[in-house]
């Protein structure tokens, strides 16, 4: 029997559970919806963002544009063009550039197995969705391959015909 100035402690204070997926900490700030209807995407890699305060400031209003953005590398390391976050406007004159390139956080055995799938022929390296997860900014990239018109019109009955599928089950 333990006692309240020592003694022993309960094993279910001690231990440690992980954490659980669907009570994580994760806020979503954009989706680009776009690109999983023009894109085939491969592999997904979830990264850090190297960003500005008035950067953050700005994502956490929800502003943001990942439509135009993609991934690149450059001397082994990948960075995300294109991705427009709009100026802070209580910064001032400690803004940053809206369009600028934004350094992606990953290791290099994470940098050298998604590089050398990107660099294949075809194959696009596309922002998929920005959240925020247990307070940091992360980025979920994807290898993607681009659809034709004639895949993109099979991909969109596919999706219908689940659709009414689904409503027909539903109506019983």
């Amino acid at each position: 029997m333990a006692n309240k100035s020592g003694g022993k402690q309960s094993a279910s204070k001690t231990s440690k559970t992980k954490p659980d997926r669907e009570h994580d900490n994760e806020r979503l700030i954009a989706q680009n919806r776009r690109a999983r209807h023009e894109y085939e995407v491969l592999e997904t890699l979830e990264c850090g963002l190297a960003l500005r305060g008035s950067e953050v400031k700005s994502l956490r209003t929800g502003k943001i544009s990942l439509d135009e953005a993609y991934g690149r590398i450059k001397q082994n390391e990948v960075w995300l063009m294109g991705c427009d976050i709009p100026e802070y406007v209580q910064a001032n004159q400690f803004n940053h550039e809206p369009r600028r390139p934004r350094k992606l956080l990953m290791h290099r055995r994470e940098i050298a197995r998604f590089a050398t799938r990107a660099m294949q022929k075809g194959l696009t390296l596309v922002p998929l969705k920005m959240y925020f997860k247990s307070g940091r900014a992360k980025v979920l990239m994807g290898v993607c391959k681009g659809r034709k018109t004639y895949d993109k019109r099979e991909a969109m009955k596919k999706s219908d015909m689940k659709r009414d599928i689904q409503r027909a089950m539903r109506g019983r």
